[in-house]
């Protein structure tokens, strides 16, 4: 079977919160917590992941639903979620699901968050497609479509073998980030082949998977939400709110439903 763009994620699970921590992420985190604080209603975020958007937006007593395919990111998803369970925040639900073909009641939601390129995972048109009119289905006239674009993946230089991080996990376990990156400019994928060396206890095991994603621009992805049914509002530049340009680091898209 063809290598699909969330293939490598089950394998990337155990050491997506440690790549994040060391990386500082995109900082993105306040923005979706100020945008979906305005949502009248239940928020959907798509490829939740191991929760790092969704447990603040909980913490912000937003109702809020995370979705993946990837059973390994959700079973961290809700192992943080019930070490940070309290009384004064909400519990957010975790739901194993194709984003393609979401699992929900026409017009559940006030508004779908789609953070840090999660859209980009969809390397084939038709599973874009898809998840557009399966988005469009599960939310109600007039709900937000939040989308987080990351512009700068088909710009990244190819190279073999780099060492781009070190350090220590939980646990004590020391482990070494290879990587090889791969630019098919014709169909507009770059593939991240990531090999973990992970040393503990005097013995080093060897984890490798490979992440690719597809990027469009801001204009091609607007002319899909069109024939979804999306009528896109404003794009923006970074998560302060500025206005997009050609120069930004950040493609924000946030659309409403027809």
């Amino acid at each position: 079977m063809a290598k699909q763009g969330w293939h490598g994620w089950d394998d990337y699970a155990p050491f997506y919160d440690w790549e994040n921590a060391q990386t500082l992420g995109r900082r993105d985190v306040a923005f979706w917590q100020r945008i979906a604080a305005g949502a009248d209603g239940d928020v959907l975020e798509l490829g939740c992941g191991t929760g790092r958007i969704t447990l603040p937006l909980a913490r912000h007593d937003i109702d809020v639903v995370g979705v993946d395919r990837s059973a390994p990111m959700l079973e961290r998803a809700r192992a943080r979620a019930r070490r940070a369970a309290s009384r004064e925040s909400r519990a957010p639900k975790f739901v194993r699901a194709d984003i393609r073909h979401l699992p929900f009641r026409r017009g559940r939601f006030a508004m779908v968050l789609a953070p840090y390129g999660i859209l980009q995972s969809l390397i084939r048109e038709r599973d874009l497609s898809q998840t557009l009119d399966s988005v469009a289905r599960v939310i109600k006239r007039g709900g937000t479509f939040g989308i987080d674009l990351v512009p700068d993946v088909p710009n990244w230089r190819e190279y073999r073998n780099q060492v781009q991080l070190r350090g220590r996990a939980a646990g004590g376990a020391r482990l070494t980030l290879v990587e090889s990156v791969h630019q098919d400019r014709r169909r507009h994928l770059t593939t991240f082949l990531q090999r973990y060396h992970v040393r503990q206890r005097g013995k080093t095991s060897t984890h490798r998977f490979e992440l690719t994603f597809r990027t469009l621009s801001v204009r091609q992805m607007a002319a899909r939400l069109d024939r979804a049914g999306f009528a896109v509002q404003s794009v923006l530049g970074d998560y302060r709110g500025r206005p997009w340009d050609a120069r930004a680091d950040v493609w924000i898209i946030l659309a409403k439903k027809g």
